[in-house]
């Protein structure tokens, strides 16, 4: 299995990195907003649309295209960004996030925005929908994956559970989720909050082929969606190891910026901070 080529890599970074500008930029201009996770997704995000997805911008509703999920939908400054980076929409429309009539609300709409596919933030509802989309996807014989995240937090919900327990026993092969797994939640830490344990050893023990990464490991997250590919019978599920707030020293595994935007001075130091760790 060849892995990713320098260019490709450079691009992934590229991305990864301008996810997190665009994340930070959004939720302080709207004075509201989740920075945490955008900025602890950013590298799955990346790896996932520019290696992984097939998919139109100028057919964003073409019945063979791949499908993502975002079921941890307050995340969604970061699903925004990589939106418009590969093209279902103007990049300028980034500066609405958040304002009253915005297509990009502080919860994903499906029906408002190119490229979103489902309405999220209700916690464990986006793991069903895209396990049915697999599954209507299966029925009808076409050849598409469908993608979707979640979190260690949205996994103290006992929906995701029926749906893992379901997409085994259906055979989903062709479902992939990502777990966003910083042990952080807008509360405290998960662990004191409601600790669910090894993640990766429950989701492997319903059935699912399962791998644990480091989520900000960009070859990491190549070679374990390749393999994901790969797996026939099952679906998979990619347990990353991440950093809420990564790239922003005062936001890095704490729950302060789970869902509070950053005053000026704030900023203006993440700001610095992503800037000097451009790729």
């Amino acid at each position: 299995m060849s892995g990713l080529g320098p260019e490709q890599r450079e691009l992934v970074l590229a991305t990864a990195h301008q996810i997190r500008l665009d994340a930070l930029e959004m939720v302080h201009q709207a004075g509201c907003g989740h920075p945490g996770g955008p900025l602890g997704m950013a590298e799955m995000l990346a790896v996932l649309y520019r290696t992984q997805m097939r998919f139109d911008p100028a057919q964003p509703d073409e019945m063979g295209r791949d499908r993502f999920v975002l079921s941890n939908g307050h995340t969604c400054a970061g699903l925004y960004s990589i939106l418009s980076q590969v093209g279902f929409f103007d990049r300028t429309m980034l500066r609405s996030f958040r304002k009253l009539g915005s297509p990009l609300q502080g919860h994903p709409h499906r029906g408002s925005l190119p490229g979103v596919d489902m309405s999220t933030g209700s916690l464990g509802t986006g793991l069903s929908v895209a396990a049915g989309m697999a599954l209507a996807a299966k029925a009808d014989g076409r050849d598409l994956r469908v993608y979707a995240s979640t979190s260690d937090g949205e996994n103290q919900e006992g929906q995701p559970w029926e749906m893992a327990t379901s997409a085994v026993h259906y055979d989903l092969d062709n479902l992939c989720l990502m777990l966003d797994w910083n042990g952080i939640q807008i509360d405290g830490n998960t662990s004191d909050v409601m600790d669910a344990g090894d993640l990766r050893a429950k989701w492997e023990a319903f059935g699912w082929h399962a791998l644990e990464i480091d989520g900000h490991d960009v070859d990491a997250l190549y070679a374990a969606f390749e393999e994901a590919k790969a797996e026939k019978g099952r679906p998979s599920i990619l347990c990353c190891r991440t950093s809420i707030g990564k790239g922003v020293s005062f936001m890095e595994d704490t729950s302060a910026f789970h869902g509070c935007a950053p005053d000026d001075e704030q900023y203006e130091t993440a700001l610095a901070e992503l800037t000097a760790a451009a790729p």
